[in-house]
């Protein structure tokens, strides 16, 4: 992998704590995700994405100057869905509004459309982040439409935004 994009290594997960105890990315991640997020936790992850099916996890790190500085990865679907992945990410806010994290994800996207089978690639921030909407816009991504109540975070009732990536896109 050449970019900005790596594999995960053991000694990230310190810094994977780092840019997990922030509550700003936290707001905008799935439920699950530990508070405060601890070294361990990171240990976790790290071992769990080196070990899975690189057929059906795309994981990787995003580095900036050589440490993690954030996370990107894609999820392979089951059954009817078996050729689209869904794609999650999140960027240490210390990086935010660089191009960074837009760089990522047309590097994840050309890796897996390039290596894989996989057809569709889609992602659903909240219809309220308008820096995670406008990443994928600019990493060629389409806004399909908005999820009406699709979720519930930290109590509050949220939309959600459908975008969409295709390979022949």
């Amino acid at each position: 992998m050449s970019g900005i994009l790596r594999k995960w290594r053991p000694d990230d997960a310190e810094a994977l704590a780092e840019i997990l105890s922030d509550r700003r990315i936290l707001d905008n991640l799935g439920d699950g995700i530990p508070f405060p997020y601890a070294k361990e936790d990171g240990e976790e992850f790290i071992a769990a994405m080196l070990s899975a099916d690189e057929n059906e996890v795309f994981a990787f790190a995003i580095s900036e100057a050589g440490k993690a500085a954030g996370s990107i990865a894609a999820y392979r679907r089951s059954n009817i869905h078996r050729r689209t992945a869904e794609l999650g990410y999140y960027l240490s806010s210390r990086h935010w509004g660089k191009g960074i994290m837009t760089r990522a994800v047309k590097e994840i996207c050309e890796y897996i459309f390039s290596r894989t089978d996989i057809l569709r690639i889609y992602a659903q921030p909240f219809a309220d982040n308008a820096a995670s909407c406008r990443v994928l816009e600019k990493a060629g991504f389409r806004c399909e439409g908005i999820l009406r109540a699709a979720a519930v975070k930290n109590g509050k009732i949220r939309d959600m935004k459908m975008y969409s990536r295709l390979k022949e896109d």
